[in-house]
C-alpha cells in the first residue's frame, strides 16, 4: 500500500512523470491478509486522505463490463497478478483525478517496477500465514467502496451491509481457499523481494501486523506523524 501526503514536488519516474505534485510517500506492504486494507482505512479516517487500491478499480471495472475489467478478470480469478504497466498506467489515471492532497493505495506496489515508481518510506506488516489464514476465512468486503471487515464481526451478522455506503459486503472471489494458495505464491515470489528492495535504501521499517487492528494503527500513526513533522 502506498500513502502520500501532499508537498510540492513533482515525482518523476523511468519513461515518465506524475503530473501532480508530492513530496512524501509511504508505502505499506504485507502478504494477502496481514491487514493492509484495514490499516488503509483507518490511515484515510484519522489523516483524512483519499483511499483506493488497484484491485478495487479493476473489480468495478470487470463488474461495469469494461474492455480494461474484462480483460483482466480471469486474471484476477486466478489470483495472478495483473501486469506492471497496466498497475502503473492506472494508478497514474487515478492520480490524475484524485491525487492533489495526498492519497492512500492499498495493494501498490506488489513488484519491484512498480515500487520504483513511488515510495520513499516502507513499513512492512509481518503477519504468519496462520494469521493469513484465519483473516481471510472470515473476511468481507465491501463491492462498492471496498471497506472491509470480519464475518465474525457482530455488528454485520445480520445485516451485511456497509456502513459507509451502504453497500453489501460479501467474501472476494479471490479469497477461495484453492485461489489463495496461487496469491501467496505470487507474494512471496514478486512481492516478498520488496523487502530486500527497501532494505538496501534503509527506509524499511517492521511492524508486527498479528496484534488487533488498533494496536497496529498507533505503531504506524505514530511513525506517519514522525515524518509528517521531519518533513
Amino acid at each position: 500500500m502506498a500513502l502520500c501526503w501532499h508537498r510540492h514536488h513533482r515525482h518523476r519516474r523511468r519513461g515518465g512523470v506524475f503530473s501532480i505534485e508530492v513530496k512524501r510517500r509511504l508505502v505499506l506492504l504485507g502478504a494477502p491478509g496481514s491487514g493492509k486494507g484495514t490499516q488503509a482505512e483507518l490511515i484515510t479516517r484519522h489523516f483524512g486522505i483519499p483511499v483506493t487500491s488497484p484491485g478495487a478499480i479493476l473489480r468495478r471495472e470487470r463488474d461495469l463490463e469494461t474492455p480494461l475489467g474484462l480483460e483482466t478478470a480471469e486474471t484476477l480469478q486466478r489470483g495472478d497478478l495483473v501486469p506492471d504497466q497496466t498497475i502503473v498506467k492506472l494508478i497514474e489515471d487515478w492520480l490524475h483525478l484524485h491525487g492533489s492532497y495526498g492519497f492512500v493505495f492499498d495493494g501498490f506496489p506488489r513488484t519491484l517496477p512498480q515500487a520504483e515508481s513511488l515510495g520513499n518510506y516502507a513499513i512492512w506488516l509481518e503477519v504468519s500465514e496462520e494469521t493469513v489464514r484465519s483473516r481471510i476465512a472470515g473476511r468481507l468486503q465491501c463491492r462498492t467502496c471496498g471497506f472491509t471487515t470480519s464475518a465474525d464481526s457482530a455488528k454485520f451478522a445480520d445485516r451485511p451491509i456497509c456502513p459507509y455506503c451502504e453497500g453489501r459486503l460479501e467474501r472476494r472471489s479471490d479469497d477461495d481457499v484453492s485461489v489463495l494458495q496461487q496469491r501467496l505464491r505470487e507474494y512471496n515470489s514478486k512481492t516478498q523481494p520488496l523487502a530486500d528492495f527497501y532494505n538496501k535504501m534503509s527506509i524499511l521499517r517492521r511492524i508486527d501486523g498479528n496484534r488487533d487492528r488498533e494496536t497496529v494503527f498507533g505503531d504506524i500513526s505514530r511513525l506517519i506523524e514522525d515524518k509528517v513533522a521531519a518533513a
